[in-house]
Parts: C-alpha cells; sequence; structure tokens
C-alpha cells in the first residue's frame, strides 16, 4: 500500500530587509554640525594697551594705520586712549575729551612749510592702569611738525618719552605705562607680554558687529532632522508586504 506523505506548505521567501543610504542625512547633517561649532563663543581676553583714534565729524573714531605709517592732516586731530579692552573690540574705550582742533592749537600760530596737528591723551582709568601704577591726567597739546611728518613724529614732539616693542608697536607714551606691552589681562594666556599679544590687542581695538546667537536654533534643528532620519531609517527596515 502506498501511502501519500502529504506535502508541507511552501513557506513564503523571507522578506528582504533594505537599508536606506545615510547619505542624504549626512548631507544634510553634516553643515549644521559645522555651523553650531561656528556659533560656539570663544573664550574672550582681555589686552592693556594704547589704542590709536582720529577726530572726524565731531567724534572719535579708530584710526586703521599705526602712527608710523599715519601722515596727519594740517588741522587734524590725533587720539591715544590707555584701556583695557576685550578681545572683540566692540566695548573698547575712546578719549574722553573732544578734538577740538581750534581749541587745542589756538596759541600756536601757522608757520610756512610745517603743520599744526591737535592732541588728545587720554591715560584711562584706575581700571585700565597695571598693579602698582596710576594713570596720569589727560594731557591736550598742539603739535608744529614738518607737512611730511607721521603721528609718531607728532606724539614725540609732544608727550615724549616713548617707548615701542620689538615689532613696532607703541608700548608707552610719556613713560607711561613703565612696563608691559599688549598683554594679556585675562582669558587664555593671561599675563602674558609677548610681541605677538600686543599684535593681536591692536587689532582688538576696531569694533566688531555682534552676530544673532546661532546655537540654540541650530541645535534645535539638528536634533529634529536626527529624529526624521532615524524614523525614516525605521520605516525603510520594515518588510514588505
Amino acid at each position: 500500500m502506498i501511502r501519500a506523505v502529504p506535502r508541507r506548505a511552501a513557506q513564503a521567501p523571507a522578506a528582504a530587509v533594505v537599508t536606506a543610504p545615510l547619505a542624504p542625512v549626512a548631507l544634510l547633517i553634516v553643515p549644521l554640525v559645522l555651523l553650531l561649532l561656528a556659533a560656539a563663543p570663544a573664550h574672550a581676553s582681555a589686552y592693556r594697551y594704547w589704542s590709536f583714534w582720529h577726530w572726524s565729524g565731531g567724534s572719535w573714531g579708530y584710526q586703521q594705520q599705526g602712527p608710523a605709517t599715519n601722515l596727519p592732516a594740517d588741522g587734524s586731530v590725533d587720539g591715544w586712549r590707555f584701556t583695557l579692552s576685550p578681545d572683540g573690540g566692540r566695548d573698547t574705550a575712546r578719549p574722553a575729551a573732544a578734538g577740538d582742533f581750534a581749541a587745542l592749537c589756538a596759541a600756536v600760530p601757522a608757520r610756512p612749510g610745517f603743520k599744526r596737528v591737535g592732541l588728545v591723551l587720554d591715560f584711562g582709568g584706575a581700571g585700565d592702569a597695571p598693579s602698582g601704577e596710576a594713570a596720569p591726567a589727560a594731557r591736550t597739546g598742539c603739535a608744529q611738525v614738518r607737512v611730511e611728518a607721521s603721528s609718531a613724529e607728532v606724539l614725540a614732539a609732544v608727550a615724549p618719552p616713548l617707548r615701542y616693542d620689538t615689532n613696532g608697536m607703541l608700548c608707552a607714551i610719556a613713560g607711561y605705562p613703565a612696563a608691559g606691552c599688549g598683554e594679556v589681562v585675562s582669558g587664555p594666556g593671561a599675563g602674558s607680554g609677548s610681541d605677538s599679544a600686543g599684535s593681536t590687542a591692536a587689532g582688538a581695538a576696531k569694533a566688531a558687529d555682534g552676530g544673532p546667537d546661532l546655537g540654540l536654533p541650530l541645535g534645535a534643528a539638528l536634533v529634529a532632522l536626527l529624529g526624521v532620519g532615524a524614523l525614516w531609517q525605521v520605516r525603510r527596515r520594515r518588510p514588505r508586504p
């Protein structure tokens, strides 16, 4: 007798698992990560140095050239302010006194072949002074120098002695301060007085526009994007019917 052997039901083929590529998500995440890193606040440093200004249109503007290369015109006014400035420079103090040329040079008559340049020196306050030194009282003056003279020569004519570092950065006017040159006062590298710190301090006086803080919105966007990417991966991994 031949027995009929029941056939086993054919098993359905296993559903293929589809792995979604990560490239589209990565292309969106990487730029956001880079933006978050760029938006992270840097550790601020403060520098103590002489900042250089020029009087124009009734207010002080930051001088874009150094005193050795700047050639002030006859009737102009140079200003100097000893300051403790954050490295963004947006809070850098200007000379307190106005740069009124007529008042500054009223007692100095014009002379052929020479120019007159007003000068305002602001030695800062107690908070700007180095340890163990007291800031002198503010001074003004008028230099009568040859027409080709630089702002450094104007300064030397009115407020000697001057002191410079090896890079040519002005460290002291009228002997103040007695030591130091653009030293870092707070933040990374505090207490150093290197020439490189002085060069950084000189650039710090330029005003910097403060942009919006993008950290929080970008962080939220990144979290949301990661969630969308994870949900997409789960849906793509589900077996097909």
